[in-house]
């Protein structure tokens, strides 16, 4: 068994409908685990549907961080993320119990597995706001197409919907000179202070979108309209980030008459296939990482075995279970 006196971190990610939840249950039960939410959207409170959030019922007595704790208007971002879930983790160390990461946000993993500075480049306000008119004057393709001609690689991962990305993008291409695409290949290289296992969990294509397309239909059947529209009579608006986030944003057209229901529902599920397949591309760019294909396990035990095998060779767990 591996010695090391890194302190263990679990990771257990993959693409959005992969079937997350109920295996991070029953490996934090196993190991004497506790979860620490890595998604962008689980964070905000009054967003219950459209992010599949898991609800305290389901929670099976597991502590859970980073759900339902900020209020829609608040913004939130992956230094944020990283503050948080850190001291999240010193908590649970503090209990004697193993973190685990579960969640879809690559982007926010990668950050906190290996310890990177995102902070904010402090550039002029006057550039932002110029960025920001001219989105709302031009259109957001065009500022996506302004990325494409100084940083192609990074623009290529980001969809033109999400102007702040975009804009901090050009930001940092302005204030530095340097491409973030290149700035992240170099923090990438950087070795993790954990001592991790870090696990993808996926499907086969055609079965992923079966899956995406069947949880949206059941979102709808569950209320999402209903919990667009209750946010929306509160004051929260299309330009917030929490708005901005899959199976929110696409009801604004349908709320202004300038698309149907049905139309609306479509747009759903093809943007959430859209970035199911952005978040796999993103994790094959990662490294060390333990890929399982669900459909290759006809039961989760067995699933969950391998997982075992692995933290106990890597000596993240004692093999004592909790």
């Amino acid at each position: 068994m591996e010695k090391t006196e890194k302190k263990p971190l679990i990771v257990l990610t993959g693409p959005t409908a992969a079937g997350k939840t109920s295996l991070s249950l029953r490996l934090a039960k196993k190991i004497g685990g506790e979860i620490i939410s890595a998604d962008s959207m689980q964070v905000y409170k009054k967003m219950d549907i459209g992010t599949a959030k898991i609800r305290p019922e389901q929670m099976e007595d597991i502590p859970h961080y980073m759900v339902d704790i900020l209020d829609p208007s608040e913004e939130f971002n992956v230094v944020i993320f990283v503050d948080m879930a850190k001291k999240a983790m010193e908590k649970i160390y503090g209990n004697g119990h193993i973190p685990i990461l579960v969640g879809g946000t690559g982007f926010y993993i990668q950050a906190l597995l290996y310890d990177i500075d995102f902070s904010q480049h402090e550039q002029s306000e006057e550039y932002r706001k110029e960025l920001t008119q001219l989105a709302a004057k031009k259109g957001e393709n065009y500022l996506h197409d302004m990325l494409i001609k100084v940083d192609p690689e990074y623009a290529a991962n980001v969809h033109f919907h999400n102007v702040k990305k975009v804009i901090r993008a050009l930001e940092f291409y302005k204030e530095t000179g340097q491409k973030l695409s290149e700035h992240n290949k170099q923090q990438r290289k950087k070795e993790s202070p954990y001592n991790f296992a870090y696990f993808v969990l996926y499907h086969d294509r055609e079965v992923l979108y079966d899956r995406i397309d069947r949880r949206v239909d059941q979102m709808m059947e569950d209320g999402l309209l209903e919990e667009v529209e209750g946010l929306v009579r509160e004051g929260y608006t299309k330009n917030l980030v929490s708005m901005q986030g899959l199976g929110y944003k696409e009801f604004f057209p349908y709320f202004s008459g300038k698309a149907s229901l049905e139309e609306t529902v479509e747009k759903i599920k093809k943007d959430t296939r859209h970035f199911a397949k952005r978040q796999l591309t993103w994790f094959r760019r990662e490294k060390e990482v333990i890929w399982f294909n669900k459909n290759e396990y006809e039961q989760e035990e067995k699933l969950l075995s391998c997982m075992l095998n692995i933290i106990g060779e890597k000596g993240i767990w004692n093999g004592r279970e909790r």
